[in-house]
């Protein structure tokens, strides 16, 4: 097998996309004024070019703005202006992510910058790189660990080495 180069480590970098014509207005200025995260870490976030509405255009619909995942999109709750996971676009369940825009973009900035999560040979680490991920996140937004939320899903992911081997 051909040895392949290293992956660069993720930048925090900020995109601005389109939004369908059917997305709220308030919410399209949001998104075009503030834009997206341009990234995560490989696939946990990744911006779409163009926000759609999901779930309907009642006031309980979702503004997605991304993907997770093979199937799970990113989105904006459109009456309270969380930032929520959908894990599948059929799915009735959505999970938190972050209290608003602002705070999703503090805390994608501040994982990239923590990032990588733990040295090469620090397989001891993982935990106490986990917790110290799980204290920055919590500062920024005390919403961000929510039960099965998108910060802790990645938090649990460095707990058990998930990132350890990123740039082999």
């Amino acid at each position: 097998m051909r040895d392949l180069p290293p992956l660069p480590l993720p930048q925090y970098a900020v995109v601005r996309i389109g939004c369908s014509p059917e997305v709220p207005a308030e919410i399209a200025a949001e998104l075009r004024q503030i834009g997206v995260p341009a990234g995560l870490i490989g696939y946990e976030y990744r911006p779409l070019t163009e926000a759609a509405v999901l779930g309907g255009l009642d006031e309980s619909g979702l503004v997605a703005f991304g993907t997770s995942g093979l199937f799970g999109h990113i989105a904006i709750d459109v009456a309270s202006r969380r930032i929520v996971h959908m894990p599948t676009t059929a799915s009735s369940t959505v999970n938190h992510v972050n209290r608003d825009l602002g705070a999703f973009h503090r805390c994608v900035a501040a994982a990239i910058a923590r990032f990588p999560f733990y040295e090469e040979g620090e397989d001891d680490r993982f935990d106490e790189a986990a917790d110290d991920l799980r204290e920055l996140l919590a500062n920024l937004d005390h919403t961000a660990l929510a039960h099965n939320g998108l910060w802790e899903t990645l938090c649990d992911d460095v707990a058990m080495g998930d990132y350890a081997n990123w740039a082999d």
